[in-house]
C-alpha cells in the first residue's frame, strides 16, 4: 500500500525536527531521529552507526559549525507501508558568519516506521561539486 498523506507528512517532520535537533544542541534528539541502528553518512570519512555513536557526533557539530543551521527543501517522499525514501536539497549556513553556506548538497535517506513512529535507517549527505 502506498504512503498515505499522513505518513508523508510525518516523514517531513522528521527531516525538520533533525534539522532543529542538531542546529539547536540537543544530540540526544537529532540521534532519535534515526533507528537504534541507523547509520549516517556525512560529515566524514566513516559513517556514524548506532544511537550512542550518533549523540556524540551531534555534540560535536555547535563546535564544528558555529551558528549552523540547516536549511532544506524540494522534499521527495515515496514509500509503500513502512518503509519510504527521502530525498532533498540541502544548504547548511553558518548563521554567526554571516549566513554563508558551509555545504551544498543532497539528503538520500532510507526510513522506516518503528513502533508507529517514522526513523532514518540510513541517511547520506552527497555535497555538490565545488567546480
Amino acid at each position: 500500500m502506498a504512503l498515505d498523506a499522513a505518513d508523508t507528512l510525518e516523514i517531513l517532520q522528521l527531516a525538520a525536527r533533525y534539522n532543529h535537533a542538531i542546529d539547536y544542541g540537543d544530540p540526544e534528539a537529532w540521534a532519535g531521529t534515526f533507528a537504534e541502528d541507523g547509520i549516517f553518512n556525512g560529515g566524514g570519512p566513516q559513517p556514524v552507526t548506532g544511537h550512542s555513536a550518533l549523540a556524540a557526533f551531534a555534540a560535536n557539530f555547535p563546535s564544528a559549525v558555529p551558528g549552523g543551521r540547516h536549511w532544506t527543501n524540494n522534499h521527495v517522499v515515496d514509500g509503500d507501508g513502512d518503509e519510504a525514501t527521502h530525498s532533498c536539497y540541502l544548504n547548511l549556513i553558518s548563521a554567526s558568519g554571516g549566513g554563508n553556506s558551509v555545504i551544498t548538497g543532497r539528503y538520500n535517506d532510507s526510513l522506516k516506521k518503528i513502533d508507529g513512529q517514522w526513523r532514518f535507517t540510513e541517511r547520506t549527505v552527497t555535497p555538490d561539486s565545488k567546480d
